[in-house]
């Protein structure tokens, strides 16, 4: 940890321009070499990333290398989950079959981040319904490239435009049985990924935002109490994703960087340059994604708290 740690208090704090995604990837790799923590890999990423767009998508990558480190560690990945109807696992259609022909993949997913520079895609995929009428659900890496794979371009977001999103369609893929992650999609791989995710895109974003403190000369005490909250964050994204006491201290740490970021840094925006303020003035929209299902996500794990509790631990 005292690397990563010496890393965002001594480097320059003038990070390169990075024009595209292949030039954030490239750069991102080189880090990987150094920093193996996928939290490290993170924040390292976010302290050399030249805006708020590149930092997530460091930290959202490094996400993946936290929940899949078996997988190649030099080939952008995509997580696949999202469907027309959500998702939600109850909702999820793609279909993984087992034909005369071998394993087949089919299936449409609506919002890929990084899909359109993804060599490798990991799909939520549904292999039939359970004895109760669940779905259940399998992982599926699946080369980018392969025959009836079709990943086409959406339009940019409002805000972090230079992170691409594709959709995805699936027709009849053949699939290798090692192809087929162990364990359950749902509950080894899509539910815990949520909270892994945030975890890695806070510690990526405080990268970002130590490094345009130290370049625009923010307070010494702002600058330490970000740090701090990295280093905060960096225990949790270690921490078993499963667990309802990760979920809880987790709503806490969000709840303390969101309140740091929104009112110890607010004023301090004029202090930088005109343009990091004005992408952050568009990008902090970024704070706010998915705060409704977080909010469910805590307090389920406040219940499950609370009837252990109940049962005396």
């Amino acid at each position: 940890m005292n690397d990563v740690l010496h890393f965002l208090l001594t480097a320059p704090a003038e990070p390169q321009v990075l024009d595209s995604v292949d030039t954030w990837w490239r750069r991102h790799l080189e880090l990987s070499s150094r920093f193996t923590a996928p939290s490290d890999l993170a924040l390292a990423g976010g302290f050399l990333a030249d805006r708020l767009g590149f930092a997530f998508a460091s930290g959202y990558h490094a996400a993946l290398r936290r929940l899949f480190p078996e997988l190649p560690a030099d080939q952008p990945i995509a997580l696949c989950a999202t469907e027309p109807a959500g998702a939600h696992p109850n909702v999820i259609e793609t279909r993984l079959a087992d034909t005369s022909a071998g394993l087949r993949l089919s299936g449409n997913k609506t919002f890929v981040t990084l899909g359109t520079r993804a060599e490798l895609l990991l799909v939520v995929a549904s292999e039939g319904q359970d004895a109760q009428g669940r779905n259940r659900l399998r992982m599926v890496a699946v080369d980018a490239k392969r025959p009836g794979v079709r990943l086409s371009a959406l339009p940019e977001l409002s805000f972090v435009p230079e992170v691409p999103h594709a959709e995805l369609i699936l027709e009849d893929v053949a699939v290798a049985p090692e192809d087929v992650l162990p364990g359950d999609g749902y509950a080894r791989y899509l539910k815990p990924f949520r909270t892994v995710e945030d975890c890695h895109v806070q510690l990526a974003m405080l990268g970002w935002l130590l490094q345009v403190g130290r370049r625009s000369g923010w307070p010494d005490d702002v600058r330490e109490e970000l740090l701090a909250l990295a280093v905060m964050m960096r225990g949790l994204s270690q921490a078993e994703p499963s667990e309802a006491a990760t979920h809880v201290a987790l709503g806490g740490g969000l709840a303390l960087t969101k309140r740091a970021v929104l009112e110890r840094c607010e004023p301090l925006w004029a202090s930088t340059d005109a343009t990091t303020r004005e992408r952050w003035a568009r990008d902090r929209v970024l704070l706010g994604v998915a705060g409704k299902v977080r909010a469910k996500r805590l307090e389920a794990a406040r219940q499950r708290i609370q009837d252990a509790s109940e049962q005396g631990g």
